[in-house]
This record gives structure tokens, C-alpha cells and sequence, in this order.
């Protein structure tokens, strides 16, 4: 018998979940028919599940990088859902909060370089690197892995290493995340000609911002010191999840509750919405899921943000009564210090939101500086079904024929600018 998960409580106002009955099996019907078929990208339905049948290879491989440098910081490049599914991951999971274990690099610019490289004291050889792109030639990435790699082989030569053997060590610090295939994947041929540790994968038919249980999170996460039984425990609540939104009966079905809200909202005229976050836990949670609506949803109008900071100057606009919109909160179960003034803003932020508009506050399990690692994976896979459950929604009740793939699902229109990178002055990890 299929159980609802604890982890994760959302609450709904302002909304007749009734009007939907009568769809509820054809929304059900339409995800489950597509999940994990070859070329609808949905393959992150059960990619917890797979992966953590991976998990001691991914735990070896975070060993085995450290061990064979002598290194304890990692740096992440890779843009998009390579780096903001790790961010996110890694903050709702309590790890690397002084960022001293883990950094990031996905800019392109001389100043960001600049700053980067002052972050690691200049010093290249004190990090290793993972290397995050499904195609490997990804121009943001590429540019930055070719930079750092040079100065990480003139280091070892500075120290008297001749030209071979700087190569060799410089190798050493690096992994790559990207597709299996070396005939697909640059990074891939790079990884193997190199020597590189190990494999680790971009799965098949997930998109950047779905692959939050890919290998480039769960590397990174394992790396920063995220204990082996806490992303078994992760993996599995999220692999709940899923079988929680392929079920027909909505009392379980959080997921498509929430899709079916946005939806309903959209379909009622309510253009602009807000969904906020509470507290630093999910500080870069509000990356990923603003790159999650803008590459999903394909909607500019929603506002993503962080509270309180983002309280006070977003409430004038939220509750003037001339603008219409639809609210969501999400908080962590406070149990620490802060909790009767925390629980007085979340009582306060709900009774506005609710008199205002439709509503739902969504209460998240948390332990220490982050969520339980069940809600941790409770509250990713949810956000990932309710975003494709809301295009559903959306076209059964228009009447839209559905596409061959769903839009939540693609990103067509970023090949727009990708395409005017090509040629020009050949410098490191410019595409030609």
C-alpha cells in the first residue's frame, strides 16, 4: 500500500481541487505514459533508484580523487543544472556552508577568473576538479577547464617537474562528468586519452536542471563529507516521491497538487506568481528552481527569491490589492533557537498570503544546518513532476495536443545564442 511521505507537508488555499477530479487519471495517465521512455528526457522519474545502486562506486571515486592528490577542496565547473543542482544540493543538505570545501567556476569573464583563482589563494594545485558537461564542449566550461588545466601542468613544471611528468600529475587532480559515449563527448575522449579517475555519467534523456540525482550532485555531495547511509536515505525518499506522483489519488499526490495550482492560476488569468523560500538553507535552491521555470515553464513572470531578505521589498508589490497573484512558501520545521519567531513570520507571511490569494505553504523536515536527508530528496523530486505535472495540466484543460516531447522538458531556444559562438579568435575552450 502506497504511503504519503512525512517529509514534506503542503498545505492549499484559495484552490477546488474538485473542478480537477474528473482529470486526475488522464494527468497521471499522460506523465506515466511518457516516463522513462527512450527520448522523452524523463528519465530522472527513476534515476534515484538507479543510483543508488551506485552509490559505493560514486563514494570510491570521491576517495580515490582526494587520495591520489592529497586534496580536500573540489571545484565544480559546468553551468546550468551541472552547477546549480550541486549548489542546490549541496546547501539543503548542511554541507559546505563555510565554502571551504567546495567551489565553483562557470563564468567566462577576466575578472570572475580573476576572483576565482584569489578564492583558491592562487594556488591551483590545492583543489582538484570536476569537469561537469554532457556534450564537453559546452563553451562556459570549456573555457575555464582549459585555463585551469594549463596553469595546474605549469605549476607541477614550476617545481622542477619536467613536461611529462607535470602532464601526469596535472591529470591527476581532474574527473569528468559528462556523457559515456566518447563519440559524443569531447570531455569524455579528453577523460579517457588523459587518464583521468574513473567514469561518471550525464544520464541519458535528463536534462541539466532534472539531474539533481545525477553523478556530478552526488559526487560532489559524497566529496563534501555527506555520510554514505545519509544519500541511501536521500535516493530513496526521492525514489518515493516518485512512485507518489504516478498515483491517482491526489491525497498522495503532492506533485500534481502543486502542478495542478500553477496551472490553475495560469488558467484563471493570474499571470505573475511567487514562489518564496525561506531561510539560508535554500539559498541557492532559488538558482535552481528559477532555471527550472525559465527553462521548463518558459515563463518570465514568476518570481523565485529567498526570504526574509526578499520580504521587504517584495511586500509592497504582493499585496497591493491591484495585482493578482498566487503565492507558495517553503520553510523548514524550525526545532532550534529562532523557532517561536520563526514560526511567528511563517503564521504572519500565511494569514497575508492566504486573505490575498491562492496558497499553499509547504513545511520541509530539517536537521542541524539542513533538511533530513529524506526531505532533502522528498522536496527535489517533488519540484521536478510538479513543473512537467503543470504543462500537463495546462493542455488537457486548454485542449492543447500534446507535442512528441513535452516543452517542460526541452530548451529549444537556447541554441538562439549558442550558435553565434562558433569561429572567430581561437582561444582556450572557444568552440571553432
Amino acid at each position: 500500500m502506497l504511503t504519503k511521505s512525512s517529509s514534506v507537508i503542503t498545505e492549499f488555499s484559495g484552490i477546488d481541487f474538485s473542478k480537477y477530479s474528473s482529470k486526475i487519471s488522464e494527468f497521471v495517465s499522460e506523465f506515466s505514459s511518457r516516463a522513462n521512455k527512450p527520448g522523452q528526457f524523463l528519465n530522472w522519474v527513476d534515476l534515484p533508484s538507479l543510483q543508488a545502486k551506485r552509490v559505493d562506486t560514486i563514494y570510491d571515486l570521491a576517495s580515490k580523487l582526494k587520495s591520489q592528490t592529497g586534496v580536500s577542496k573540489l571545484t565544480v565547473m559546468g553551468i546550468g543544472g551541472s552547477k546549480h543542482t550541486v549548489e542546490h544540493m549541496l546547501s539543503i543538505n548542511g554541507l559546505n556552508v563555510k565554502g571551504d570545501c567546495v567551489e565553483f567556476y562557470s563564468d567566462v569573464d577576466s575578472s570572475s577568473w580573476e576572483r576565482f583563482l584569489c578564492r583558491l589563494d592562487n594556488n591551483v594545485l590545492s583543489s582538484n576538479y570536476l569537469i561537469a558537461s554532457k556534450s564537453g564542449s559546452t563553451f562556459e566550461t570549456k573555457d575555464g577547464f582549459l585555463r585551469i588545466l594549463n596553469l595546474v601542468k605549469s605549476a607541477y613544471i614550476s617545481q622542477g617537474k619536467s613536461e611529462s611528468e607535470a602532464s601526469s600529475l596535472a591529470n591527476k587532480h581532474f574527473i569528468a562528468v559528462t556523457d559515456g559515449n566518447s563519440e559524443k563527448s569531447e570531455l569524455r575522449r579528453t577523460s579517457n586519452e588523459n587518464g583521468w579517475l574513473g567514469d561518471l555519467f550525464i544520464h541519458d534523456d535528463v536534462g541539466g536542471r532534472f539531474s539533481a540525482f545525477d553523478d556530478h550532485a552526488l559526487f560532489t555531495l559524497a566529496y563534501a563529507g555527506m555520510k554514505k547511509d545519509d544519500m541511501v536515505k536521500m535516493l530513496n525518499s526521492a525514489q518515493s516521491i516518485s512512485s507518489e506522483s504516478l498515483t491517482s489519488d491526489l491525497d498522495i499526490n503532492d506533485a500534481l497538487k502543486e502542478g495542478i495550482f500553477w496551472a490553475d492560476a495560469k488558467l484563471n488569468g493570474i499571470d505573475a506568481s511567487v514562489h518564496q523560500y525561506m531561510g539560508s538553507i535554500f539559498e541557492n535552491t532559488v538558482y535552481w528552481h528559477a532555471q527550472m521555470q525559465n527553462e521548463s515553464v518558459k515563463d518570465t513572470l514568476k518570481q523565485v527569491a529567498k526570504v526574509p531578505d526578499a520580504m521587504h521589498h517584495s511586500a509592497e508589490a504582493h499585496f497591493n490589492p491591484a495585482n493578482k497573484l498566487a503565492f507558495a512558501l517553503t520553510v523548514p520545521c524550525d526545532n532550534g533557537e529562532c523557532r517561536q519567531n520563526a514560526q511567528s513570520y511563517v503564521e504572519a507571511l500565511t494569514k497575508a498570503y492566504t486573505v490575498t490569494g491562492s496558497f499553499f505553504l509547504e513545511k520541509v523536515q530539517t536537521h542541524g544546518m539542513g533538511l533530513t536527508p529524506e526531505a532533502a530528496g522528498a522536496l527535489t523530486q517533488l519540484r521536478a513532476f510538479a513543473t512537467v505535472y503543470q504543462e500537463i495540466v495546462t493542455k488537457i484543460m486548454s485542449g492543447i495536443e500534446f507535442p512528441q516531447v513535452l516543452d517542460s522538458v526541452l530548451q529549444p531556444h537556447v541554441e538562439f545564442y549558442k550558435k553565434n559562438l562558433k569561429g572567430g579568435v581561437v582561444v582556450p575552450g572557444r568552440i571553432s
